[in-house]
């Protein structure tokens, strides 16, 4: 019997390659601002426990350890205004996009379910519902989604746009979401890069989100952004307890577990707050000294409130804006990737170095 593989589309950063090798040719080479992976030092703290515990010789849990499934919860109490979970409610994963992906599948989602992404997105939450055979929909409209629904995704802050949701949104959502018997799930990766206010975004699990009511509400987290841990594949789902034990269950089966010394480092940066104001820190200050130098050079910077990006216009076509940048040595990455149509808008990493970003003004200052 022949097997037909996964329908699912090319990857999309491959079609950057051109652009990439064009801007390498600038004469002070390239300035890669396109993914949005952590180029600051992950935190002794972290790195002493992950090597304390080398000694791994033992399956890690599932589930994780007791002591990081507590720590997961403490970090809810304390930096995300979640104060009523327990152990039953939370799970670690292999960083955050894994989850995302196969979350439909572990669902049992399937062909004639719909599964709702924002309209501007990161693309995985379309390929977990293609993963499947399901329909992926774009939409930010609770009206607009149909019976047939049974997972909806919201992302606070945004990715590529920044855009973050108040808990009006939030419950406006859930409410939907719980009408049409579906799982709802928050991204909340950005969670602590809040531009707007000095504490971290509402999170779907906020009591004045679901006053308490967790049933079919899932919150999505990783420490790739906070902790410069995008090696260590270290992130975290909590919730509903029924749907974190179903998640658990699956997961046992498939081996879906993080590695145990992974585990230990996860405790320890969930306990330091001090690292995470510090390169909260960082970023601020390499995003006040781009968003201003982009604009002097006649873009605009939509929404952008929180996370990692700059979500930034001059109301071209976005590839033609990406070659623009390529030109001074500077690979940026076009709302088509997002879903966007027309597609205007270019998203700006603010994960460069600090001589990068300075670099990067300079040469958007030559014109």
């Amino acid at each position: 019997m022949t097997r037909s593989p996964l329908a699912l589309p090319d990857f999309p950063w491959d079609s950057l390659e051109p652009y990439a090798a064009r801007a390498r040719t600038y004469p002070d080479g390239l300035i890669d601002l396109s993914v949005g992976s952590p180029v600051d030092p992950t935190p002794a703290v972290i790195r002493t426990a992950l090597s304390e515990a080398t000694d791994a010789h033992a399956y890690p849990q599932t589930s994780g350890t007791p002591a990081l499934r507590e720590a997961i919860v403490d970090w809810f109490a304390r930096r995300r205004g979640v104060d009523d979970l327990s152990v039953a409610n939370v799970l670690p994963t292999i960083g955050s996009k894994e989850l995302v992906a196969l979350l439909p599948l572990l669902l049992g989602v399937g062909k004639g379910d719909v599964v709702v992404h924002p309209s501007i997105a990161y693309p995985t939450y379309a390929i977990g519902a293609a993963i499947v055979g399901a329909t992926a929909m774009a939409s930010d409209d609770p009206a607009e989604w149909p019976e047939n629904t049974r997972l909806v995704w919201v992302n606070s802050p945004g990715n590529p746009d920044g855009r973050i949701l108040s808990t009006d949104q939030l419950k406006a959502a859930v409410a939907r979401a719980r009408e049409l018997g579906a799982v709802i799930a928050s991204d909340e990766c950005y969670a602590e890069l809040d531009w707007s206010a000095d504490a971290a975004t509402p999170s779907i699990l906020d009591p004045r989100v679901i006053a308490g009511q967790r049933g079919s509400v899932l919150a999505v987290y990783s420490l790739s952004k906070q902790s410069n841990l995008a090696g260590y594949r270290a992130g975290i789902v909590a919730g509903c307890s029924d749907l974190i034990a179903e998640l658990l269950g699956v997961r046992k089966h498939i081996g879906l577990i993080p590695p145990a010394p992974v585990q230990q480092a996860m405790i320890a940066a969930l306990g330091d707050d001090a690292h995470v104001s510090a390169q909260r820190e960082r970023y601020r200050a390499r995003r006040a000294a781009l968003l201003p130098a982009l604009e002097a050079a006649g873009f605009r910077v939509d929404e952008s409130a929180g996370g990692l990006y700059l979500w930034v216009t001059d109301g071209r076509d976005s590839w033609q804006v990406v070659d623009e940048f390529a030109g001074r040595g500077i690979l940026v990455v076009p709302g088509s990737f997002y879903g966007e149509q027309p597609a205007t808008h270019v998203r700006i990493a603010l994960t460069a170095t600090d001589d990068d970003i300075a670099n990067t003004v300079a040469r958007l200052a030559l014109g």
